[in-house]
């Protein structure tokens, strides 16, 4: 008997800005797998700021095709290999990889896909958190790109979503003085008081970033930990110390803009200040997976690290969930549970 699968569809091209009526929730029976392939049905989905970009028409580039219209929304997701005829990927397997927003994948071990051995003292879900691709995207951004020493100064922006949550934490581990950049008191508050920051940065606040920038870092920035981009980037790029790093990681201040992205200001501060900018993608070290996994095991074994969720239920709850990570609701890593 054929497996009724509920999935969530990019129904149209969004706007500016993403609404309910931009995706649709559908159930239909689930086909049977080929040979090579394998059947999962699916725990958690990962939702990831990044994957808005590919929600636009005329958005793919040399990592990723748009998003089709009237197909499941792309997405990291972890499950259960409940049917396979493929030998690496046998039954009972916990996997992770890129399929989409539905109840069940089939899959053939492409795409990012591995087979998980978790440690039993580790919660299951944090293979999508601290330990999948947000806390493998802050681990090689600070060690690759940020290159920490100590004493260094370390600002990152978007500090309360599922990257900075990780990255400000393993930053002051390396012995960095870490500076958040967040929307609005109470979430600075929260990352002072949850998170461990030094300092935080409002910049809802009415004192204008850059004024701020000045006052908290007068002596300037040694790591940029760039999550946001447009005027915001070109803002911390005016405040940077000498021999600086740039940590280019995502744009989300610019997914739901018309027109492609903003340009970036105070690129000439790069040549003065002798400072380099790098962008980068997870995948592109999965060979080191095993690495960063046991760094950061180490610190969520020793409570040194803290790992925030912001939890969602029901697979018809994915779209609004995912309105609401962009609109900044969210505190820590955002995951629907199936």
């Amino acid at each position: 008997m054929a497996h009724m699968n509920s999935r969530v569809l990019l129904a149209r091209r969004p706007a500016e800005h993403l609404v309910a009526a931009d995706f649709e929730v559908d159930t239909k029976p689930l086909g049977s797998i080929s040979e090579g392939q394998f059947m999962i049905k699916n725990i958690y989905l990962s939702l990831d700021a990044g994957f808005r970009q590919w929600m636009n028409e005329g958005s793919g580039d040399n990592y990723l095709e748009s998003m089709p219209l009237g197909e499941p929304v792309q997405s990291i997701v972890m499950g259960t290999v409940i049917e396979s005829r493929n030998p690496e990927y046998p039954e009972g397997s916990i996997v992770m990889g890129r399929t989409s927003w539905e109840q069940y994948s089939i899959a053939d071990g492409s795409d990012l896909m591995s087979i998980l051995e978790p440690d039993p003292a580790v919660e299951l879900h944090e293979y999508l958190c601290s330990l999948g691709p947000s806390g493998m995207t802050a681990y090689f951004g600070i060690m690759d790109i940020g290159q920490p020493k100590q004493g260094d100064i370390f600002v990152i922006n978007a500090a309360a979503g599922g990257i900075g949550c990780i990255a400000g934490q393993i930053a002051k581990a390396e012995g960095c003085t870490t500076v958040g950049i967040a929307g609005g008191q109470a979430k600075c508050e929260w990352l002072q008081k949850t998170l461990g920051y030094d300092q935080v940065i409002d910049y809802k606040s009415a004192e204008p970033l850059e004024q701020q920038l000045h006052r908290v870092v007068p002596n300037g920035i040694d790591i940029v930990y760039d999550n946001v981009g447009g005027s915001m980037l070109t803002t911390m790029l005016g405040q940077l110390a000498e021999n600086s790093r740039i940590i280019l990681c995502g744009a989300v201040s610019q997914y739901e803009g018309d027109g492609g992205h903003a340009a970036i200001g105070n690129m000439w501060e790069l040549i003065t200040k002798r400072a380099r900018a790098e962008g980068f993608m997870f995948s592109d070290h999965v060979d080191r997976y095993p690495q960063a996994i046991e760094y950061i095991t180490g610190m969520l074994k020793s409570g040194s690290l803290v790992s925030p969720v912001n939890w969602s239920e029901g697979i018809e709850s994915s779209g609004q969930a995912f309105i609401d990570m962009l609109a900044g609701s969210n505190l820590g890593k955002c995951l629907i549970k199936l």
